[in-house]
């Protein structure tokens, strides 16, 4: 309790904010059910918010930073919940919010990139587009669980087809009882496995953050969704990136350096005890730190360090 009276006597205006966040107005949180679950909650928990539910079968979590009323569902009926506003924001695919005819009914505040997948039109003939006919010469029988999605796609394609609704395990089908199916993929693993190939892709689709038109409407309500994005935003653009320090003694040219680096602003130089040197640090994107770490030492840098990033806000 000590140590914690002399923190808040420290920083008097970071305790006071965190405190007031509890006083804020409540955000209508809707957490998304299935595979897109585990992914939002670790966004949540990277961003320093952690997010407790009672049990499995718990529907209301608690959220341990704001004052959310949270609540588990399934990413459909999020979207719906967020139309009629009874949710201020959630989490959902983009495929069903064009699936569902929602868009601009609802606000996309942030693309997570979380569970990317393509929505594709896969057959037994890949050369079932160029003949337009079925199996045996019969009319195409287009099958999917995406009604709004296949049906405008057909109808794009200029196709003569009979769309049939289905409530899963698509791929079984074809070759009997379609000849084209809708389906979404991540690898086409699947499709492979059931002799299918892909013939085209309509769209691609991953785990995004909505709100209600209301929600945003709402300049209380609006400025609190916008701190929550920007933090789970930090989280994502660290995801992406590394911190890579080093130190460039005396006698090399720290400006020739600097030039050279990939970095979007300015890198933090810090000069080294006595004037022997620089240190340096820059956050750097990913992809780039195995070409990058030998560069720096063939530029005389030494002590080359790479650390994750947990959250980098810009």
């Amino acid at each position: 309790m000590a140590d914690a009276a002399a923190a808040a006597a420290a920083a008097p205006e970071v305790y006071a904010a965190a405190e007031a966040e509890e006083k804020m107005p409540e955000i209508r949180l809707a957490l998304c059910k299935g595979r897109m679950k585990d992914g939002v909650f670790k966004l949540f928990a990277d961003a320093g918010i952690k997010i407790t539910l009672g049990n499995e079968r718990a529907y209301r979590p608690t959220v341990s930073w704001g004052n959310f009323d949270a609540k588990l569902l399934k990413p459909q009926n999020i979207l719906g919940m967020l139309v009629q506003g009874s949710r201020d924001v959630g989490f959902g695919g983009h495929d069903w919010v064009l699936e569902l005819d929602l868009e601009g009914k609802v606000v996309e505040i942030m693309d997570t990139k979380m569970d990317p997948v393509r929505i594709v039109a896969a057959a037994p003939d890949p050369d079932v587009l160029k003949s337009g006919v079925g199996r045996g010469g019969r009319k195409l029988i287009i099958a999917s669980e995406y009604s709004t999605i296949t049906q405008k796609w057909i109808k794009e394609k200029g196709l003569d087809a009979t769309f049939l609704r289905t409530w899963g395990a698509t791929e079984s089908l074809p070759p009997e009882d379609a000849d084209i199916i809708v389906d979404n993929t991540a690898t086409g693993s699947t499709l492979k496995a059931n002799g299918l190939h892909i013939v085209d892709t309509i769209l691609t689709s991953s785990t995004r953050m909505f709100a209600s038109k209301a929600a945003m409407a709402d300049e209380g309500k609006r400025a609190e969704i916008e701190k929550l994005v920007m933090l789970l935003e930090s989280v994502k653009a660290a995801r992406e990136r590394k911190m890579v320090t080093f130190n460039l003694l005396k006698g090399h040219d720290i400006d020739s350096v600097i030039e050279k680096l990939p970095c979007a602003r300015m890198p933090t130089v810090s000069e080294l005890y006595h004037g022997g040197g620089y240190a340096v640090q820059v956050a750097v994107h990913s992809k780039l730190v195995p070409s990058l770490v030998p560069l720096i030492k063939s530029w005389g840098g030494t002590d080359v360090i790479v650390t994750a990033i947990s959250q980098l806000v810009s």
